[in-house]
C-alpha cells in the first residue's frame, strides 16, 4: 500500500523582488519518515520551510500538509504542525521549565505535561536551570521540546545539528526516531552538511538554486552509489548523470 503523505509540495514559486528563488518546486514527505532537505547555504531551505508555516505567501503552486491546503486551511493544520527555524530565541534568565510555560501560555494551552516533554528531548533533569547555562545542543533540544510540546504530527526544523559534536548528532538522531517511532510524528529536517543529513535522514531531498532537483532514500543510495551522499550530492547539483540511471 502507498504510504500516506504529510506534506506534498507543487510547482511552488517564491518571488523576492521580481527575482524567484524557488523555481517550480516540487517535493513530498511520506509519513512516519524522517525527509532531509540538503542543500547549501542560500539554496532555498529557510524559504521554502516559512512557507509550510504560512509565515511567508508563495507567489505560485500549492502546498498540501495532511491532505489540506496550507493557504485555505492555515490554522487547523498549524495546530498539528511544531517548527524550529532558524536559531531559537529564549528568555535567557528564566529556566526551561518557564519558558515552555510562557510559549504554553501565548499559545493558549493547559494541561500540559512539561516535564514529560523535557524527558522526551532528554532535558528532564535540567528543566529548572537558566537556560544562559545552556550549551548549543541544549538550547537545541529546547527548542524541539517547544516544538513538540503541543504534540505535532508533523515537526519542521531548520539546521537543527548546526554546530553540534558528533555525539550530539548521534543523540539528535536518536531524538528524532524516537519522535517517528514512539510518538507517531513526521520530520522534516534541513541542513547544509553531507555527514550530518546522512546520519539524520531516512529520505533525502537535495535542493540547487532554489528548486528541489532528486528525493531518494538514503538506503537507495548506500546501495547502488558506491561513492556515498557525498559524490551523489555533487554529482546531482552539477547536473551530472545520475549511475545506474
Amino acid at each position: 500500500m502507498e504510504n500516506e503523505t504529510s506534506v506534498k509540495i507543487s510547482g511552488l514559486v517564491k518571488t523576492f523582488n521580481q527575482k524567484e528563488v524557488i523555481k517550480n518546486c516540487n517535493m513530498t514527505v511520506s509519513k512516519g519518515s524522517v525527509y532531509g532537505l540538503l542543500g547549501v547555504n542560500g539554496a532555498g531551505k529557510t524559504t521554502i520551510f516559512k512557507m509550510l508555516m504560512g509565515l511567508l505567501q508563495p507567489t505560485a503552486g500549492h502546498i498540501e500538509i495532511f491532505g489540506k491546503d496550507i493557504q485555505v486551511d492555515k490554522n487547523s493544520i498549524l495546530r498539528n504542525v511544531g517548527s524550529m527555524i532558524e536559531t531559537p530565541i529564549f528568555y535567557e534568565h528564566l529556566s526551561a521549565i518557564e519558558n515552555l510555560e510562557i510559549h504554553l501560555s501565548y499559545m493558549g494551552i493547559q494541561n500540559t505535561d512539561i516535564q514529560k516533554t523535557l524527558g522526551i528531548v532528554g532535558l528532564h533533569d535540567i528543566g529548572n536551570q537558566p537556560v544562559s547555562e545552556f550549551s548549543l545542543g541544549m538550547r537545541q533540544r529546547l527548542g524541539i521540546a517547544r516544538a513538540i510540546i503541543h504534540q505535532p504530527k508533523l515537526l519542521i526544523l531548520d539546521e537543527p545539528i548546526n554546530g553540534l559534536d558528533p555525539v550530539g548528532i548521534r543523540e539528535m538522531r536518536k531524538l528524532f526516531q524516537d519522535l517517528v517511532k514512539i510518538h507517531d510524528m513526521t520530520v522534516l529536517v534541513s541542513s547544509h552538511i553531507l555527514s550530518e543529513i546522512e546520519h539524520i535522514a531516512d529520505v533525502i531531498g537535495i535542493i540547487a538554486d532554489g528548486s528541489i532537483v532528486e528525493e531518494i532514500e538514503l538506503s537507495t543510495i548506500e546501495k547502488d552509489f558506491a561513492e556515498g551522499l557525498e559524490e551523489y550530492f555533487f554529482n546531482i547539483v552539477n547536473g551530472g548523470m545520475k549511475q545506474n540511471a
